[in-house]
């Protein structure tokens, strides 16, 4: 159940699945399955990127996902990729968290 939505319409993305644009539809689900992704992975780890136990590192939860994208854009770079890794959908990941990150942090303030 969608409680709110911000800056977002999920009316575009429904049409956009159930419309002839392929472009459009091909956008549409990778989108939700990057968040299916991520929804997954925060059930199943917690919300250990945004709210991170700090064992080793002090650094706030938006610079320890620098660090992670930093690490994912050098391994893009060099070609070096884990195998069973998909380092793309990692960095997307990643990504979609600091703008999490960031819109707490704006909503703390």
């Amino acid at each position: 159940m969608v409680k709110k939505l911000t800056n977002a319409s999920l009316e575009d993305i429904m049409e956009a699945l159930q419309g002839d644009n392929k472009t459009q539809e091909l956008i549409a689900n990778e989108t939700l399955r990057i968040g299916s992704l991520l929804v997954n992975k925060n059930k199943a780890y917690g919300n250990s990127a945004l709210e991170p136990v700090r064992i080793f590192s002090r650094a706030n939860s938006m610079e320890q996902l620098a660090v992670r994208i930093d690490d994912k854009l050098s391994r893009l770079s060099r070609g070096h990729e884990y195998v069973g890794d998909d380092t793309l959908d990692d960095l997307v990941g990643y990504l979609v968290l600091l703008l999490v990150a960031r819109k707490r942090q704006k909503q703390d303030e």
